[in-house]
């Protein structure tokens, strides 16, 4: 997969071209120090992928991944940043981009998250994941909703279906013939990639939006 990395400080791209050079299927086509540029090189090279920061000179990455996303519809804009302030999130979702990571994620999360984006899915992090479900009350339920499930593998789907029910783990297990222990590794992970703190608030998340 074909990746642009766009960052107005230096050794964030080169830490970052490092990093992702090392996998065989990433090919980094091009590193850029403003959204202009982004803009410019994502016309020369057409990637599949561009990590994009979002305070920097010249054009700053909202406005950047609003015309990248529309100039080149095939190509996903997944943002890298440090910010993870309520209007940056929502700008950047609302200009286009799927999937919005902290710096501070783990090589491999962001590789895997590189890959994923290729791939068509969207990639959340925990933090931003908790902000965007305080838009539930605020009307912007469908779009949130959908960008959530999105990230939510089939069986995960299954396992919040049955635990929205009100079912326990073992009768969750018996019912998708698992184990008690995967089953708690699903609850676990839901948590997670919902932003929620217990079954409660899972239960009441999906009953609420759609999601189960």
């Amino acid at each position: 997969m074909r990746v642009i990395i766009c960052d107005d400080q230096a050794t964030v791209r080169d830490g970052l071209r490092l990093m992702l050079g090392l996998e065989p299927d990433i090919e980094v086509v091009g590193a850029a120090q403003n959204g202009a540029d982004a803009v410019e090189l994502a016309a020369k090279t057409v990637p599949d992928v561009v990590l994009m920061d979002l305070q920097m000179p010249v054009l700053n990455g909202i406005e950047a991944t609003r015309q990248i996303t529309r100039r080149f519809p095939n190509t996903r804009v997944l943002v890298l940043t440090t910010y993870d302030a309520d209007e940056w999130v929502f700008d950047a979702i609302r200009a286009g981009a799927v999937g919005y990571l902290l710096k501070d994620t783990t090589r491999e999360d962001l590789v895997a998250a590189v890959r994923g984006t290729s791939a068509g899915k969207t990639y959340i992090d925990p933090t931003v994941a908790g902000k965007l479900l305080q838009q539930f009350a605020r009307g912007n339920a469908p779009a949130v909703a959908s960008m959530l499930a999105d990230q939510l593998s089939e069986r995960e789907l299954e396992v919040l279906r049955l635990l929205a029910r009100g079912l326990s783990n073992p009768d969750i297990a018996n019912a998708l013939h698992l184990s008690e222990g995967t089953v708690r590794n699903y609850v676990s992970g839901l948590f997670t990639k919902l932003g929620v703190a217990d079954r409660t608030q899972a239960a009441v998340l999906a009953l609420r939006h759609g999601l189960a």
